[in-house]
């Protein structure tokens, strides 16, 4: 064979070889992609970071010039079970003293109490914004990664539930001096203080329900004036006044029939049965989420089903917690305290009145 034709054929099957490996990587490149998501084509959303990354705090107290993690974590000796003064809906609360000497209530929040990092964020700003002697003042939050830390005003006697519930037993034990019971006085200017809280939230501009009014979410000052506290599944209403949940929100014995029927139209009115289930908590001393001999023959029923009961009877008297003085009480007083309690917890939602007049109510019975 001639030898440039040799040298062509050699030419020709070296070109042809190399085509071939050639197209073989190009089909090997693009299956390893098309197995491959592609990372570059959508970029991460911040809310896809929230739960991570996004580290934040803000002060809205004077008091509070500055405020970051490792400072509520020396404050909280590490969050501490010692310094534990409370356990509110979606996580602890404790008790801390700041380096400024501002002693405060820090709640460290579960990481399922709210989704993202801006929900969260929007909520604390537009509660650090209510400005009420019944309501809690939120002095700022921090949050650094999933962890979500609330800070808040000190209140020094503890929550209602501690001074309805008999602790004496456990309080003597401690060495310290076991509470008193209220006086009927100060159980009528606790509810009117809580009364007064929630008709300032239900008529803003833009109105806010509580959804889980009741006496572990009261706190009593020195003065035993009530601030209404735990926020974690207050929800301001748009437009309709109304806010529709995917599930249940509220504790056992204080939601409204609604709620348990299976209507998930939060309203304020849902505030208003839950408060006038505190009313009777208040003058009764009896659990509404507890089960409860009432009738004669010792069967359980609702606290509600028998303080209706008793008030058709004109047995209202009757129903005072045990522990309250009757010295001094006028009946006139207590009469109409139950009447307004059954006015807030009608059935029918629509039958129950707002707040504002609860208020009006409250504020025309005398001690």
């Amino acid at each position: 064979m001639d030898q440039s034709l040799q040298a062509i054929l050699a030419a020709s099957a070296s070109f042809f070889v190399v085509i071939v490996l050639f197209s073989m990587i190009c089909s090997l490149c693009r299956a390893q992609n098309s197995r491959e998501p592609n990372h570059r084509a959508r970029p991460v959303r911040r809310s896809e970071l929230s739960s991570i990354a996004v580290s934040d705090s803000a002060a809205f107290d004077p008091a509070l010039s500055e405020v970051s993690m490792p400072e509520l974590i020396r404050a909280t000796r590490n969050f501490s079970p010692d310094l534990i003064i409370g356990d509110g809906s979606f996580g602890l609360v404790y008790k801390a003293r700041l380096a400024n000497d501002v002693t405060v209530a820090v709640k460290k929040l579960s990481p399922d109490a709210f989704q993202g990092f801006r929900e969260f964020r929007a909520e604390m700003e537009t509660l650090s914004k209510l400005r009420h002697p019944n309501i809690i003042q939120i002095f700022g939050y921090c949050s650094t990664g999933s962890e979500r830390v609330l800070i808040y005003e000190f209140v020094e006697k503890g929550s209602l539930d501690q001074w309805l519930l008999d602790t004496s037993s456990s309080e003597l034990l401690s060495g310290s001096a076991p509470r008193l019971p209220l006086s009927w006085e100060t159980r009528i200017k606790i509810t009117k203080g809580v009364a007064n809280g929630l008709a300032y939230m239900h008529n803003l501009e833009t109105p806010i329900i509580h959804r889980d009014i009741k006496a572990s979410n009261v706190l009593l000052d020195k003065e035993f004036e009530p601030h209404i506290a735990d926020f974690g599944l207050a929800r301001r209403l748009e437009g309709s006044h109304s806010h529709v949940s995917t599930q249940v929100a509220g504790t056992m014995g204080y939601m409204p029939p609604e709620y348990i029927h299976g209507c998930f139209v939060a309203t304020a009115m849902g505030d208003v049965y839950s408060f006038g289930i505190l009313m009777l908590e208040i003058a009764t001393g009896v659990r509404p989420n507890l089960p409860f001999k009432g009738d004669e023959d010792g069967k359980e029923v609702r606290l509600v089903e028998w303080a209706r009961k008793m008030e058709a009877q004109n047995r209202q008297m009757e129903m005072l917690d045990a522990n309250v003085s009757r010295e001094g009480i006028k009946e006139a007083g207590v009469v109409e305290f139950f009447r307004i309690a059954m006015l807030c917890t009608r059935e029918a939602r629509n039958d129950r009145p707002v707040m504002t007049k609860v208020g009006e109510l409250l504020s025309q019975i005398s001690t």
